[in-house]
C-alpha cells in the first residue's frame, strides 16, 4: 500500500465524503483535503465543472512571456541517453521533460485565472496548472482514461493529416493506449479501447495547436469507493508521461532527466462522493527561489529525431489564453 493519503482516501471513498487530490510524479508526497481543508489552505481548483471560486472580470490586459529554454546541447545529451535505453530495448517509449526558465509580469493567480483548461489548480506561492488531459474519471463503476500523445502546431500544412499519418506518432500513440488499457485491467473488467486517436484544439498565446487523444473504459467492482486511494496507486504515474514498459522507464527517466519533476506529471482530481475526476498534471509553471519554471516535455520513440523533439518542448511553453 501506498503512503498515508492514499489510505485517506479509502477512507474518504468509504464514507462517500468529497476530496480533493493532488498526487506528485513519485508518489511520495500525496495530498487530500475536504472541500473545507482546500479552502482554508489557500487552494482554488476547477476540474471541469466544479470549482471552489468566483472567476473574476475577464482580464485583456497585455502581459510579457518570455521562455530561456535549456541549451540544444543538455537536450540532446538526455535525448542520446534515452535513445541507448530505447536501442538496447529497455523501452518503447519514455517521456522526456525539461525545466524552461520564464519571464513573465503574470503572477501564479493571475495565470489560474485567464487560463482556460479542463484542469486548473493553484496551489499558493507553489505551482499552478492548466491542464487540457484527462487522466481517469469513474462514473457509476465505469472507468475511463483518455491519453493524449500526439501535438502539432496548425500552421504546418495539412497539420490534422500529417498528425495523424505520421508513423512515428502513430506508434507512440499505440504504445501509451496499450499501456493504459494494461493499467485498467488490473482494477477493472472488461477493458476496451471505446475511441482511438480523436483530435482537439488548444488556443495558446503563442500557436494554435492539435493535440490527439484516445478513449480506454473499464468496468469497477461495487465497493470501488472504498479501495480508490488503491485504483489510483495501482494505475500512477500516468502512462502517458512515463513510457513503456512502465518500471524501467520511469528508471531511464530519473537517470536521464536533470531535476526532480515533484508535482508536474503528477495527477490532480475531484471525488464528489460517488463519481471521480482527475487530470495529469501537464502544463505546469512552479515558482522557485530563483524565479518561474515551465516543465514540459515529448515521447521520445527509436522513431524520434532530436530537433524536432527539443521544438516540441519548447512549443508547450505557454499559456491557454490570448
Amino acid at each position: 500500500m501506498g503512503p498515508s493519503g492514499f489510505e485517506r482516501m479509502n477512507e474518504l471513498g468509504s464514507q462517500s465524503q468529497p476530496f480533493l487530490f493532488i498526487l506528485d510524479f513519485d508518489l511520495l508526497n500525496p495530498l487530500v483535503f475536504t472541500p473545507i481543508e482546500a479552502q482554508e489552505a489557500g487552494i482554488l481548483y476547477q476540474i471541469h465543472n466544479r470549482k471552489n471560486f468566483t472567476p473574476p472580470p475577464p482580464s485583456v490586459s497585455p502581459f510579457s512571456f518570455l521562455k530561456t529554454p535549456v541549451l540544444p546541447v543538455c537536450y540532446r545529451d538526455a535525448f542520446n541517453l534515452v535513445m541507448h535505453h530505447l536501442k538496447a530495448g529497455n523501452s518503447y517509449l519514455v517521456n522526456l521533460t525539461f525545466p524552461t526558465r520564464i519571464e513573465t509580469s503574470l503572477s501564479l493567480r493571475d495565470i489560474f485565472f485567464r487560463s482556460k483548461a479542463r484542469y486548473k489548480i493553484l496551489l499558493p506561492e507553489q505551482f499552478v496548472v492548466f491542464s487540457p488531459e484527462i487522466f481517469i474519471r469513474i462514473e457509476e463503476r465505469i472507468i475511463s482514461s483518455n491519453p493524449m500523445k500526439g501535438t502539432i502546431d496548425t500552421t504546418v500544412p495539412n497539420a490534422r493529416s500529417v498528425l495523424l499519418s505520421n508513423p512515428k506518432e502513430l506508434a507512440e500513440h499505440h504504445t501509451i493506449v496499450d499501456l493504459i488499457r494494461n493499467d485498467l485491467n488490473s482494477v477493472a473488467k472488461e477493458v476496451r479501447v471505446e475511441r482511438f486517436r480523436y483530435i482537439e484544439e488548444i488556443d495558446t498565446n503563442f500557436k494554435h495547436l492539435l493535440q490527439v487523444s484516445s478513449r480506454i473504459t473499464g468496468i469497477l467492482p461495487p465497493d470501488y469507493t472504498s479501495h480508490l486511494g488503491d485504483i489510483l496507486f495501482k494505475v500512477l504515474p500516468a502512462g502517458s508521461v512515463t513510457g513503456a514498459p512502465k518500471k524501467r522507464t520511469i528508471e531511464i527517466i530519473h537517470e536521464a532527466e536533470t531535476y526532480h519533476r515533484g508535482y508536474y506529471t503528477g495527477v490532480m482530481g475531484y471525488f464528489d462522493g460517488s463519481d471521480l475526476d482527475s487530470g495529469v498534471m501537464i502544463r505546469f509553471i512552479e515558482e522557485t527561489s530563483d524565479g518561474k519554471v515551465y516543465k514540459s516535455g515529448g515521447g521520445i520513440t527509436s522513431q524520434s529525431v532530436v530537433n524536432e523533439e527539443y521544438r516540441e518542448m519548447i512549443d508547450k511553453v505557454y499559456v491557454p489564453f490570448t
